[in-house]
């Protein structure tokens, strides 16, 4: 990301303690999935005989799981009756074809890892909290080398619920060993930002990806910025107003 880029945004302002941890989405945030999502569901429905999708369907489904993404992509393909008659053949279909081609359409957005380890020299403990599943999520991190800068990775068939539920960011907190009001949630869209405020968290928002179609601006945080590396540099303007930690 430019300079320019970073500056249409207003700095964040954080009012919490000093920040120890951050909890990172994947989809949208780190790495631009939508053409996986939309080969993978371009798979399943081939099977299904239903026509294709486009990316630009595909991103306004993003981000709730992966049984949200079928539902959304045989509603207006099938009646609703059949749908969910065939909702757990599609399932089963997609996951296989996802399977396959995990990572192949896929492409790292810019200052990513510039990012992860300006947060990780800072001395911030990393997780990374997603709705993929989690070993699409571990695979898919382990393709792109970051796999290493995370403590914790969770799925969204890790725990009972998915983000925009807290839960998954409290027990990210809770095995990093660190209190929610000093943890920093980064994310793309609004489930990102819910889930981190909800858990009591400062909340950062990032504008290049899904949110559900949606105008980032949309979504309630403490800030939008250009990248994780401008994130970094948010979180690090906080820490020099709160030299100790609380």
């Amino acid at each position: 990301m430019t300079t320019s880029a970073a500056s249409q945004f207003p700095a964040p302002v954080f009012t919490g303690p000093r920040i120890r941890a951050a909890i990172i989405d994947l989809d949208g945030t780190m790495i631009d999935t939508a053409d996986d999502f939309t080969a993978g569901l371009n798979g399943m429905l081939a099977q299904l005989d239903a026509a294709e999708t486009s990316r630009e369907e595909v991103v306004g489904y993003v981000g709730k799981g992966s049984e949200h993404l079928i539902r959304s992509v045989l509603a207006p393909r099938f009646e609703a009756a059949h749908a969910q008659d065939r909702f757990d053949e599609a399932l089963a279909i997609y996951q296989e074809e996802y399977a396959r081609i995990n990572g192949r359409h896929t492409r790292l957005y810019p200052d990513v890892e510039a990012g992860l380890i300006a947060m990780r020299d800072a001395g911030l403990e990393l997780a990374c909290v997603t709705n993929k599943p989690h070993r699409f999520a571990v695979e898919l991190l382990q393709q792109y080398g970051l796999i290493g800068y995370f403590s914790v990775v969770l799925g969204g068939d890790s725990l009972a619920k998915k983000k925009p539920d807290p839960l998954p960011m409290l027990t990210a907190c809770a095995q990093l060993h660190v209190a929610p009001e000093a943890t920093v949630a980064i994310g793309d869209s609004e489930n990102d930002a819910l889930a981190g405020r909800a858990a009591g968290m400062a909340t950062l928002t990032v504008p290049y990806g899904y949110n559900h179609g949606q105008a980032i601006q949309t979504i309630k945080s403490d800030g939008i910025v250009a990248s994780l590396l401008d994130a970094a540099k948010a979180i690090a303007a906080h820490q020099a107003v709160h030299p100790t930690s609380t």
